[in-house]
């Protein structure tokens, strides 16, 4: 019994190896059956499990089909078939040698075995090579991605440190939340970095910090009844190191 159907490409396998035909054949009726929408002569396949199948004649049209699908997996999703009984699939391929054979010349030279046996491993070696260069182009170029998107990020980082704003700066516009959060770590407890920042505070809004020692000069801190120096200058060196390396 022989059904017409269309099938999924995927659901499908093939014992001949795709080695046997040449990758520009097969590249050449893809894009036919691409712009076509499909195969004019339907493939011979056998259910050989669960919604799977296996080609019994048109391995060249199966293969064709996988590389349609590969370059467009929506448009070239199904393939037409012949689902045939495994009980007629001795006589099926007769047919399709019979008409075959009646598709050939009657004046086809015949080549002598060992003849035959090396063009079919020359072609096969063609086609093995065809798809190694392939496959070593497609490498080469998602090497060249990767290689793109590396020096893309290396590109990003120094951007975003050439934006780093200058410790001066940082004293001068930064506020409290964030400048509070950079002295603690910087090694200074919260208890005293609130401190910096409320005199640090009233100082910028009178006039903003000329330079570090400015800072260093103007911002106190109350010790007891007296005041001092809110960032020594020993202090100063170390948080601008700290800073440095964050």
């Amino acid at each position: 019994m022989i059904n017409f159907s269309l099938v999924d490409v995927k659901s499908i396998t093939s014992n001949t190896p795709r080695s046997n035909f040449l990758e520009t054949d097969l590249e050449q009726l893809a894009d036919l059956i691409l712009e076509s929408g499909g195969i004019i002569r339907p493939l011979i396949v056998k259910v050989n499990g669960l919604e799977s199948y296996i080609v019994v004649d048109g391995h060249f049209e199966y293969y064709a089909s996988v590389r349609a699908k590969e370059k467009n997996p929506r448009k070239a999703e199904m393939v037409n078939a012949f689902v045939i009984s495994p009980k007629i699939e001795n006589l099926i391929i007769k047919q399709s040698s019979t008409i075959k054979g009646l598709e050939s010349s009657d004046k086809v030279i015949k080549l002598l075995p060992e003849t035959t046996e090396i063009t079919k491993l020359e072609s096969r070696l063609a086609n093995l090579e065809i798809r190694l260069e392939k496959q070593i182009n497609e490498f080469k170029s998602e090497l060249a991605q990767e290689r793109q998107k590396t020096e893309d990020k290396i590109k990003s980082i120094e951007v975003k440190t050439h934006k780093q704003i200058s410790p001066l700066e940082i004293f001068n516009t930064l506020e409290q939340t964030q400048l509070i959060l950079k002295l603690i770590n910087a090694g200074i407890n919260e208890s005293t970095a609130n401190k910096i920042f409320a005199s640090l505070e009233i100082e910028r809004k009178k006039k903003k910090f000329a330079s570090l020692n400015d800072v260093i000069t103007r911002v106190k801190i109350s010790h007891g009844k007296s005041q001092k120096r809110g960032i020594t200058p020993e202090k100063m060196v170390e948080i601008l190191d700290i800073w440095s390396r964050i």
